[in-house]
């Protein structure tokens, strides 16, 4: 890999993005490929490890890599495009959504990282019960936002702070996006994508039961900032196919971004 460029009007983290896509749409990185690692990244690109995991995270959300904690970065085989598709009729409501995960990034990975410091093994036996469920339901086509949510606010009741499960608890189910957008429409993919979501729950799992606060906020970050990538992409494909429709009139909260 050689460094880059930074494209005009764009940020460091979506040109390390834009390269290492290139890379792998041109399959100069292969399916299976291992991915440098984050220092040998910071120092070809001569960016912070900051840039390269919020490159890292894109990358994932848009399907093109996966990681898997304490052994590495991989390229994933290209997708089929349509897995995660908005109709006109839900831009709107995304951009609702893309907020409120804007402010569960924020409420949610300190809540990861004090749940890591103060959980009992009653909460991580609760949080063990909702992923066990939501892994269930996923092969059983059956209800995965009840489990989801259940995780969440396990994690916030773990802070021992009451403050973050009361927002939680308000906030209710209505904070997984897949209540609020019918995004996923494929059964298959719609198992892929549930089956992504799970691994991520997985990590912030394992962070917290190993009392790793660190570890925790930034598999929560990293989670719920794939989950926003996710819409957001969904959202601009949206967008373009409403545009090029035949007698496209104006689409209601076009423009709108995260």
């Amino acid at each position: 890999m050689h460094g880059f460029v930074r494209r005009r009007g764009r940020g460091l983290a979506h040109g390390l993005v834009d390269d290492l896509g290139d890379k792998i749409r041109s399959q100069q990185l292969r399916p299976g490929d291992k991915l440098p690692t984050e220092s040998a990244i910071m120092q070809t690109y001569g960016v912070s490890r900051t840039v390269v995991r919020e490159a890292l995270s894109k990358l994932q959300a848009a399907g093109l890599v996966e990681t898997h904690h304490g052994v590495g970065t991989f390229v994933l085989q290209p997708r089929a495009a349509g897995m995660f598709r908005l109709e006109a009729s839900d831009i709107a409501a995304t951009v609702d959504v893309l907020a409120v995960l804007e402010l569960r990034i924020s409420l949610e990975t300190e809540s990861a990282g004090l749940a890591a410091l103060r959980r009992s093994e009653e909460h991580l036996q609760a949080m063990r019960q909702a992923l066990d469920d939501f892994e269930r339901n996923v092969g059983a086509a059956g209800d995965t936002v009840s489990p989801d949510f259940r995780f969440h606010l396990q994690i916030a009741q773990a802070t021992g702070n009451p403050y973050f499960a009361d927002i939680m608890s308000h906030l209710g189910t209505t904070i997984i996006p897949r209540t609020r957008v019918n995004a996923i429409r494929n059964h298959d993919r719609r198992g892929e994508y549930l089956s992504r979501v799970n691994r991520e729950h997985e990590e912030i799992y394992a962070a917290i039961a190993r009392r790793d606060p660190d570890s925790a906020r930034a598999a929560m970050r990293i989670h719920l900032t794939n989950s926003r990538e996710r819409l957001r992409l969904a959202q601009e494909a949206a967008q373009r196919d409403a545009a090029q429709a035949p007698g496209a009139a104006a689409v209601p909260g076009a423009g709108a971004g995260a």
